[in-house]
């Protein structure tokens, strides 16, 4: 077998409402989808995950101009090989962001391609199934406004619990003040519910204003504190764990084994959220993996893609091992982005969708979904 052409899909559809994260922003959804044909006919699908206000054509130009010429006529099984050459042919000018973004969405379409070929699901090429079903966590509580808006959140957080949700992550940043208000009229709202918390500032803050946020949620029992301050800020995160009672979460923009390796080595997180879209795949997920293992660190991915992406972070959370075994361990969540989505909601024939608060993990061939061409073709650029 041999690849015989790759075509990429750069989609984009505006928002009807724009809403906020702590960064800016988001006035359209758009994703940058990879498709690598075969000479069998047997077809891949990946996608590289455009990062937080990240134009998709950059992630496109990588492929287009620099991995595709690496890989045509080659055998897409041989997927590890393809992974360490793509990363030492762009190294000097990769290492980081677009570029190992851009390889993501190969090593995603080549295992897909792999469990086409095998007839398998991608988690059994992995070694198998953990968890055959996973709870998924709903994200949101975007703004719509910028502040002053905790009544609506904390209706927000009642209609996530209605949906079937009992794990949610509220979305802070926005001023260490507004920030508790909303949680304090969230936490009210919800009050005598099952409702698990964690909360993610997506590094609005310095140390100081991300240890003052911390200090005053540690009544929430929070399952986690994600992206407390910024990603270079290394040390940064090691005082948060330091000073903090909650897990400290992070890594969705990190990037590869050797960004893992100082992030990991130096004790920074409780808990690894690698982006497949971003971090090099699934052929990296498993060094991030193996490495997070070595360090006790349970590896969460983080997911906020089209169905490509969800169907990737399915398949590698069903293969993705509890850092502490017991009999009670807590196990892998998936994240679900509860805001608009077009490419999520439509672009697979099959959604993916939670039922009775579980998310079953796709077991078909590959990643197990199929796409609908017509959406593609609908939103492509």
């Amino acid at each position: 077998m041999k690849i015989t052409d790759f075509r990429v899909h750069v989609l984009k559809s505006p928002l009807a409402e724009p809403f906020a994260f702590s960064q800016g922003w988001v006035k359209q959804r758009s994703a940058t989808l990879l498709e690598i044909i075969t000479d069998e006919g047997i077809t891949g699908w990946g996608e590289a995950f455009a990062q937080g206000l990240e134009p998709p054509e950059i992630a496109a130009a990588v492929i287009d101009k620099a991995l595709k010429p690496l890989l045509m006529g080659a055998d897409p099984l041989d997927i590890e090989v393809h992974w360490h050459r793509m990363y030492h042919m762009t190294r000097d000018y990769g290492r980081k962001g677009s570029v190992i973004s851009g390889i993501s969405a190969v090593d995603i379409a080549l295992w897909d391609i792999a469990g086409k070929f095998h007839e398998l699901p991608i988690y059994k090429l992995l070694g198998g199934a953990f968890r055959t079903r996973v709870r998924p966590y709903a994200t949101g509580f975007y703004r719509i406004k910028g502040q002053g808006e905790a009544r609506r959140l904390g209706e927000e957080a009642l209609r996530h619990f209605d949906a079937g949700f009992s794990s949610m992550k509220v979305k802070l940043g926005y001023g260490v003040d507004d920030d508790i208000a909303c949680m304090e009229e969230i936490g009210r709202a919800i009050q005598g519910k099952p409702i698990t918390l964690m909360v993610d500032t997506n590094h609005a803050y310095g140390r100081a204003e991300a240890l003052t946020l911390g200090r005053a949620l540690e009544e929430f029992n929070l399952r986690w504190y994600e992206e407390p301050v910024v990603p270079e800020d290394v040390q940064g995160y090691v005082e948060m764990r330091q000073k903090l009672t909650m897990p400290i979460a992070g890594g969705e923009n990190e990037h590869t084994l050797y960004g893992f390796r100082e992030f990991l080595g130096a004790s920074a997180v409780d808990v690894a959220q690698p982006d497949l879209g971003s971090c090099g795949g699934l052929t990296a997920g498993r060094h991030i993996v193996a490495l997070a293992q070595s360090h006790g660190v349970q590896v969460n991915p983080h997911v906020w893609g089209s169905a490509i992406a969800q169907a990737a972070s399915l398949q590698f959370i069903a293969a993705v091992p509890v850092a502490h075994h017991s009999l009670f361990a807590q196990q892998p969540i998936l994240e679900y982005d509860r805001s608009s989505h077009p490419f999520r909601e439509h672009l697979i024939k099959k959604p993916i969708e939670q039922v009775g608060g579980w998310v079953e993990i796709p077991s078909g061939p590959g990643l197990g979904v199929e796409v609908d061409r017509a959406i593609v073709e609908k939103f492509r650029v």
